[in-house]
């Protein structure tokens, strides 16, 4: 004999939609991947202008990328 479920099928899907409504009313976000979560939130945070200069002062004096050694063999 086959074991009932505690929950109907129809009675756990009203149950997921009821917490995904409750999640979007709470301004709660889910994200699908860590990445996805730095992104959003890179874009929220602003960068404090002394931390932008010495960022773009130190990009300015690295050096530049070194060329691929297939790259001298084709030059």
């Amino acid at each position: 004999m086959k074991p009932q479920n505690k929950f109907s099928t129809g009675r756990h899907q009203e149950q997921a939609a009821a917490a995904e409504q409750t999640a979007a009313n709470s301004g709660a976000l889910e994200f699908q991947s860590a990445e996805e979560l730095l992104r959003h939130d890179a874009a929220q945070t602003v960068v404090p202008p002394e931390i932008a200069r010495r960022l773009s002062k130190s990009i300015a004096e690295s050096a530049p990328p070194r060329r691929p050694w297939w790259r001298k063999l084709l030059d």
